[in-house]
């Protein structure tokens, strides 16, 4: 259930039609991965709507806010602007098996590759797993991939299984907003991994639920954690440009209550899936948008990232592991206070 099934409106822009990433033909996929009483792990996989990635590249940028955290293959995308694979996503021990895996994958897509910047990108899950066992495997990814679909589970599940946001379960969560520019409609979305915040810290739609719910049991780690978020838009932007709607997510970070704590890693990769730089061949004519028209982008940006977090807290359940539990948001209690909150704010 999403923020919208509730009633929960957070921002001015509609969401598009599955309000997610895959409002942009993106392809998500998961494998989850239970053992015994201490595996709660994963892998995620974000497939973007072309054939071949590697010869097919899609422009792209990155925004750090605050870099506790591990990404692989960045420092290529600031360089070139630019993504040649998918996008993987996982804890943070294993970012480097996936790493290969993704290697291995664009290898079996181009039999004459000699270099590729894989992009992979984590949060910390010890709270719930058991990270030193790096149960991750190479095979792990291929599931995934095999998985992707453009109907996909959000919560607990893939990376998302053994991540907490707000001291309650986290996970992945997603959305998207719609936005007209110049008689042309845009589509704006963002998928994220939550594992951060504080109980108080929460906020829903400007109500400070989560100051109301600090009492609920399952709390720990007061706080630490990290985020990773993928923007995706189908408006034509340059790599300069993506790395400005990439930094908006920041805004929708913030809107939640993520205040990017001391431990925490929030990181950002934006993508454009509006044209194709094929390998070999630059293209001949590169459109992109004025600066001065970008702004409802912005907006779109921040609260498709804003609601994606809340979705992933409300589409997660209770996780047990490692001898701890993270309780999934009590979303009738959170109706509860959004409701009374509203009714006391328009009297």
């Amino acid at each position: 259930m999403k923020a919208p099934d509730l009633g929960i409106r957070i921002g001015l822009h509609e969401p598009g039609k599955r309000n997610s990433i895959a409002d942009l033909g993106v392809k998500v996929g998961h494998k989850t991965l239970i053992e015994g009483n201490n595996v709660r792990t994963g892998v995620t996989v974000v497939l973007p709507p072309v054939k071949n990635p590697f010869r097919e590249r899609l422009f792209a940028s990155t925004f750090v806010m605050n870099g506790f955290s591990k990404p692989i293959g960045f420092v290529q995308v600031d360089e070139l602007g630019y993504i040649e694979t998918p996008i993987a996503l996982t804890n943070t021990l294993s970012v480097y098996t996936v790493a290969s895996a993704v290697v291995r994958h664009m290898i079996d897509l181009n039999p004459d590759l000699k270099s590729v910047s894989p992009v992979v990108m984590e949060c910390n899950d010890s709270y719930l797993n058991d990270i030193r066992k790096m149960v991750v495997r190479e095979e792990h990814y291929f599931e995934a991939v095999k998985d992707a679909s453009l109907d996909f589970e959000e919560g607990s599940v893939g990376a998302g299984t053994g991540m907490s946001a707000f001291e309650f379960k986290g996970g992945i969560g997603s959305s998207s907003r719609v936005v007209e520019i110049g008689g042309e409609d845009y589509t704006v979305a963002s998928l994220v991994l939550a594992n951060f915040g504080r109980r108080e810290d929460l906020t829903i739609a400007g109500v400070p639920v989560g100051e109301l719910l600090k009492d609920y049991p399952g709390r720990g780690t007061l706080g630490k954690g990290s985020i990773s978020m993928v923007v995706a838009t189908d408006a034509p932007l340059t790599a300069r440009q993506l790395r400005r709607l990439a930094k908006r997510a920041a805004v929708g970070l913030a809107r939640t209550g993520g205040y990017a704590y001391h431990g925490s890693g929030d990181v950002v990769l934006a993508l454009s899936t509006a044209q194709t730089v094929p390998i070999g061949k630059e293209p001949e004519l590169v459109s992109f948008l004025p600066d001065s028209a970008l702004s409802p982008l912005f907006r779109a940006a921040a609260e498709a990232v804003e609601e994606a977090i809340i979705n992933a807290l409300l589409e997660a359940k209770t996780v047990e592991g490692n001898g701890r539990v993270r309780y999934a948001l009590p979303v009738a209690k959170v109706v509860e206070i959004l409701e009374k909150y509203w009714r006391i704010e328009r009297g």
